[in-house]
């Protein structure tokens, strides 16, 4: 038992929180030494889903000629409605609470049937092109399957590939490498709009889900996405417009850091909170950069670049500060 198991269950039992006798057996059980494989067996688990799907992509790729385009998507159909009926036949059935399989494997086979069911899709419409040129229903198809296994299965795995699909849908890729470099917020601007109305609309759907009491639990997921969705929207458009219209988007990223700011708090969700200061730093760096840039500073330049080491190595600090400040704000 390490110091600070020791230490924390001495101070239930100094604050009578637990008895002797509890505090007794709670390090008896401690001292055996007992650890879980829980994580590491759903771990392998996961990456046995993704090695097993990409492996069908694989297969796919390297035998396309040779095997045929029928006998593949009928091979993927029977997988899925193998992966479904298993799932279906085991599940609870819906439920607005939080609900889990009795066998946790189900669930992976449940994010499996929906990987599979975007394979499908996708292969069928680049092959055989069912929806014609409206490839949207091809990625909105997919989409809404993702959503509904997720809420029917409670699977948070397959809903961040519903959200994912969904943000496709409107043109957006949702990782923050591909959102950076993505040219169409260069060429096209309302695109940084679609991301923003999107971001909102998230939140949005979380609000009402939480008033309805509906899988309370998936708020984290939809915050997260509308975070960076929303935060790296406004930051690309900070960087890359000149005119008066940058000060719209540095508002935007101000009410969201305000906001992302308060439900970090209620979720106590450090990553929430990690990437909502970092978001909201660069955010207050680019404005003041766009304030120095606009006013003649030639004579105090020099102190600027002097003071510039001080200032980065005191946000470090008030960052490390910031996040021990949370770390006891959640743990009261």
């Amino acid at each position: 038992m390490n110091k600070f198991d020791v230490q924390a269950t001495k101070t239930l039992r100094d604050k009578n929180l637990i008895t002797e006798d509890q505090y007794q057996e709670i390090s008896s059980y401690r001292n055996l030494n007992i650890f879980s494989l829980n994580a590491e067996l759903k771990l392998f688990l996961y990456l046995s889903v993704l090695l097993f799907t990409s492996g069908i992509g694989i297969l796919i790729y390297n035998n396309i000629d040779s095997i045929g385009h029928i006998a593949i998507l009928s091979l993927l159909l029977i997988v899925i409605v193998v992966c479904f009926y298993f799932c279906f036949k085991n599940s609870k059935g819906f439920q607005k609470q939080e609900t889990t399989f009795e066998h946790p494997v189900l669930e992976y086979l449940v994010l499996a049937a929906n990987i599979l069911t975007c394979i499908f899709i996708g292969y069928l419409q680049f092959q055989y092109k069912p929806f014609g040129t409206h490839y949207g229903l091809a990625t909105l198809i997919p989409t809404t399957v993702s959503f509904f296994c997720a809420y029917y299965f409670d699977n948070k795995s397959v809903l961040t590939i519903a959200i994912t699909g969904l943000a496709a849908y409107v043109g957006l890729s949702v990782t923050p490498q591909d959102l950076l470099n993505n040219s169409n917020f260069y060429e096209d601007q309302s695109l940084s709009y679609s991301a923003i109305i999107l971001g909102g609309l998230l939140i949005l759907w979380t609000i009402y889900s939480s008033g309805i009491n509906l899988k309370t639990h998936f708020e984290i997921i939809y915050q997260t996405f509308a975070l960076h969705i929303i935060s790296i929207a406004c930051i690309n458009n900070l960087v890359n417009h000149d005119d008066g219209i940058w000060i719209l988007f540095e508002c935007i990223l101000a009410a969201s850091s305000y906001y992302f700011y308060k439900v970090s708090h209620k979720l106590k969700a450090m990553s929430l909170y990690v990437f909502m200061i970092i978001y909201a730093y660069i955010g207050i760096n680019i404005f003041l950069a766009r304030v120095f840039d606009s006013i003649n500073f030639s004579d105090v330049w020099a102190l600027l670049i002097v003071m510039m080491p001080f200032y980065f190595i005191g946000s470090i600090i008030l960052f490390i500060k910031l996040i021990k400040t949370f770390n006891k704000e959640i743990a009261l």
